[in-house]
């Protein structure tokens, strides 16, 4: 049984000897066996194996090593190697002795001292010259088998040979990205040389990717999954000690090249197109860039459209742009080995980034003399691009056609004398700045000079005075100076002082704030005393004051409220509905009055926008209903006293419903209408009515009139027996008033009256408590079927009749008499 299981099998044959062969175990495993004698009485009891047995060949000690070389002499050292013998006697061999003998001795003498597996070894330490056999034998757990046979006498001696170095590769080696490559050769020399590997001057060492494989004759270099890194010199050197021998072969990794290096530069960004540029890729993958791909792409969709992929510059324009929009642009490298990952730019507006420069400020004139003027201006921005040149242009005031004042570049000064002026002529000059993008907008005009030699100052203005004042402003005017030192005046500037005060403040900054000969100096404090002084100024500089002769006591000067009524305030104003109601009214007094606006003695409605200036007041509704007229007044008041005005609002607008509309004289087949013209009309003549009618049975209304001016009207041609509804709208020229309506329908059918009394009536039988009668019918029934008689009698000498009854027939018997 195998020693891991219960279960005992039988061999297939009886023996009669002692000893017995068993077949069909398998290698390597571990038995267990069992005996039992038999006789005709039957089977013993067995005999066990007390340990497991291994099934395995029987082991003996290994045969001879093979193959026993000497690889290497030097004066002092032998290197030897061997194969393992071809049977190693049914165990694993445990170690090799090498044995060596010195020609001239009998014995061999251990070489390996320690325990050596290895099949070549190296015999140091020997004496220069001798000379020696060796032989190896090899172990196992049997012992030491036969030695192999010697090798031949070897003597201790240097062996010389320089390197020699026959190579499997070219001077260049190109290589795909991801691929293998190896450097294979063969060599030899003596001693052995030593193989050294470079790349680009530096030692190669091993690693997951680099492999290197030496062996006695041949070399080997070998990368796998190859990258770009892996391009470079290599160089390998074999080297002894009587000389060196080097190979070389340029590697070159190649691979599609790495993205364009970023950012996108926008060069130029217009509103219809850009100039955009970018670096070539750091890695061009070995191989020479052939051209980029440029793409764009709305940054509102998902779509790339191409523009070039022929371009070999970094730099492209994009055409077919929409203003407004932005756009990404995207673009890769291409070589023969393929195209890099993209470059993409960050988004950017189309739109004109660079533009002609701005317009100056307006320039200033000095310097101004019979023929000639200096014009001096500011830099303006440049619109991006650098300023190259200025355009200065001059014009007479009168003239519409500017001219350049020279063809003569002008930068980067800032100024410019402009030449050749006519004397007395009055001029005007503008400036426009250029750059690469064009000439842009010229400055707004100088102030007009005379081309005349500098002018004086002028004389001090003539007779100031104060005019009028109020509790806060002191109203002056004076007379030009009579002396302009023969330059135009250019305004006044107005100066205060605070009797006691020894500073004069400015009422206005600039002469030109102050043109004319008067001016209103207000923010002055009620209650206080000031004087007041003029100076006339011109383009060669101030006057001399001159002085108002009084102080000025600052005070409200009374004067009464004073109403100058606008054409909208006349006694009646009319405005139809809808529109805009307008009222407005010039206010005078002093101090300003206060302004009150009512209607019909109470406010106002919300809806209308009053507003109060200094000079007046205005009312205004807008959209304005029938119920916004009225009388509207106007009061005006200050401490001097009150006015008011009123006028009459008229909202024209469509007239009211009419009033009580009766029905009457209705017959069969027509009906008299009566009405009452309505409380409002509107505020305009009432031009006519509109009538209608409608079966009760119908939805639609049906005019019988629409022109009459009378407050009545006969609906005829009605159906008799039919119900009808009337209406009755007034109109004018404002349009169509709401209709009034009948409250209950009228039914068209003729008047009834008492039918006519019955004919031939007699008795024609009598008792003594009745009396039978008959009679004939009426000549008329009064419009309608009869339904009955009525019979009455009367004692003879009687005032009154007795009423019987009423019957339906043409006969009666009276009873009870």
């Amino acid at each position: 049984r195998e020693s891991d299981h219960r279960a005992w099998t039988p061999v297939s044959y009886t023996v009669t000897r002692q000893n017995a062969t068993v077949q069909g175990l398998t290698e390597g495993k571990a038995y267990f066996f069992r005996i039992a004698a038999e006789n005709i009485i039957g089977m013993g009891p067995f005999t066990e194996t007390t340990k497991e047995i291994v099934i395995r060949d029987p082991i003996t000690v290994p045969d001879r090593p093979e193959d026993l070389e000497v690889k290497a002499v030097t004066k002092n050292s032998v290197t030897l190697t061997w194969n393992p013998p071809k049977y190693n006697g049914g165990s694993d061999i445990t170690m090799y002795v090498l044995e060596s003998r010195l020609i001239g001795k009998e014995k061999f003498h251990k070489v390996t001292k320690e325990k050596m597996l290895d099949r070549k070894y190296t015999v140091e330490g020997l004496k220069e010259g001798d000379t020696y056999e060796y032989r190896v034998s090899a172990c196992n757990i049997v012992g030491q088998g036969k030695p192999s046979f010697c090798t031949k006498p070897i003597t201790c001696k240097d062996e010389i040979a320089p390197p020699s170095l026959d190579l499997d590769f070219r001077d260049k080696l190109i290589v795909r990205v991801g691929e293998a490559f190896s450097l294979t050769g063969r060599y030899s020399g003596k001693p052995a040389p030593k193989v050294t590997w470079l790349k680009d001057d530096i030692v190669v060492k091993e690693d997951d990717r680099t492999k290197i494989k030496t062996t006695p004759t041949t070399l080997c270099l070998g990368i796998l999954k190859s990258v770009r890194e892996d391009s470079g010199k290599y160089c390998v050197t074999v080297e002894n000690s009587t000389g060196s021998r080097k190979g070389f072969c340029q590697v070159n990794v190649v691979d599609r090249p790495s993205p364009p290096v970023g950012p996108v530069i926008f060069d130029e960004i217009h509103k219809d197109h850009m100039i955009v540029s970018w670096k070539p890729p750091l890695d061009d993958g070995g191989s020479e860039i052939t051209n980029y791909i440029v793409e764009k792409k709305d940054a509102h969709r998902d779509v790339w459209m191409p523009v070039t992929s022929t371009t070999v510059k970094t730099t492209c324009k994009i055409p077919k742009l929409l203003e407004g929009r932005e756009y990404q642009i995207r673009i890769y490298a291409e070589n023969l080995y393929g195209i890099s990952d993209p470059l993409i730019s960050d988004e950017m507006k189309a739109k004109d980034r660079f533009r002609v420069p701005d317009a100056p400020e307006q320039p200033i004139i000095k310097n101004v003399t019979k023929d000639s003027a200096v014009v001096v201006w500011k830099k303006p921005y440049d619109g991006g691009k650098p300023i190259t040149n200025y355009i200065v242009e001059k014009k007479e005031t009168m003239a519409t056609r500017w001219v350049r004042v020279t063809k003569d570049p002008i930068f980067p000064s800032t100024e410019f004398k402009v030449p050749d002026l006519l004397e007395g002529c009055q001029y005007e000059f503008r400036v426009s700045a250029e750059n690469e993008i064009g000439i842009g907008e010229p400055s707004p005009p100088s102030k007009p000079i005379f081309a005349r030699d500098p002018i004086a100052k002028p004389s001090p203005p003539v007779n100031p005075e104060a005019v009028d004042k109020t509790k806060n402003s002191v109203d002056l005017c004076w007379q030009p100076p009579r002396h302009d030192g023969n330059g135009k005046i250019i305004g006044y500037l107005v100066e205060y002082q605070k009797v006691g005060d020894e500073e004069w403040k400015k009422a206005n900054l600039t002469a030109d704030s102050c043109p004319e000969t008067k001016y209103k100096v207000t923010g002055l404090t009620e209650g206080l005393t000031y004087k007041f002084r003029v100076k006339a100024v011109n383009a060669a500089g101030e006057s001399e004051p001159a002085y108002v002769p009084d102080p000025v006591e600052v005070k409200d000067r009374l004067e009464p409220p004073e109403l100058i009524l606008d054409a909208n305030m006349a006694r009646e104003q009319h405005v139809k509905a809808g529109d805009t109601l307008r009222l407005s009214a010039v206010i005078k007094g002093v101090p300003f009055p206060k302004v009150s606006w009512k209607k019909e003695d109470r406010e106002v409605s919300p809806k209308a926008d009053i507003e109060v200036t200094g000079v007046g007041s205005k009312l205004e509704i807008r959209n304005t209903v029938h119920e916004d007229g009225g009388i509207y007044s106007l009061t005006v008041e200050n401490p001097a006293g009150s006015k008011t005005v009123s006028v009459k609002v008229v909202v024209l607008d469509k007239p009211g419903p009419p009033r009580n509309l009766q029905v009457s004289e209705v017959r069969s087949d027509s009906c008299y209408l009566t009405w009452m013209e309505p409380e409002d009309d509107g505020g305009s003549v009432i031009t006519n009515y509109v009538v209608e009618r409608k079966d009760v049975a119908s939805a639609q209304w049906v005019a019988i009139s629409s022109s009459s001016k009378k407050r009545s009207h006969m609906a005829k041609y009605l159906m008799e027996g039919t119900q009808y509804l009337f209406r009755v709208a007034a109109e004018n020229q404002f349009g169509r008033g709401p209709y009034v309506e009948t409250l209950k329908p009228i039914k068209a059918i003729d008047p009834l009256h008492p039918p006519g009394p019955p004919k031939n009536l007699h008795h024609v039988d009598v008792d003594k408590t009745e009396v039978s009668l008959v009679w004939n019918r009426p000549d008329r029934d009064g419009g309608a079927e009869i339904t009955g008689y009525l019979v009455e009698y009367q004692e003879d000498g009687a005032d009154e009749w007795t009423k019987f009854q009423t019957v339906p027939m043409l006969d009666c018997v009276v009873t009870g008499l």
